[in-house]
């Protein structure tokens, strides 16, 4: 919901600078935009593009470690078992 408002709030002020009385330059609707927009993304919760792959692929290489801990862990068991 938060989402929603935020979005809806950042549009809105896209909208005044757009149809503003005082037509800005492109230059300075596009510089005043961009700062709107990190200014709004910066408040959600949300991560980089390469943030995300880099978890992703930590994430990768421990569920590998794990997988191999529990194989040697059963081999020990059977072993034992023996």
């Amino acid at each position: 919901m938060l989402h929603k408002v935020l979005i809806d709030k950042v549009g809105n002020q896209a909208a005044r600078l757009l149809n503003s009385e005082h037509s800005l330059p492109t230059a300075d609707v596009e510089k005043q935009l961009k700062a709107l927009l990190q200014s709004a993304l910066s408040k959600l919760d949300v991560v980089s593009r390469d943030e995300f792959e880099t978890q992703q692929t930590v994430l990768l290489r421990t569920r590998e470690r794990l997988e191999a801990l529990e194989k040697r862990v059963a081999e020990l068991e059977t072993s034992k078992a023996l």
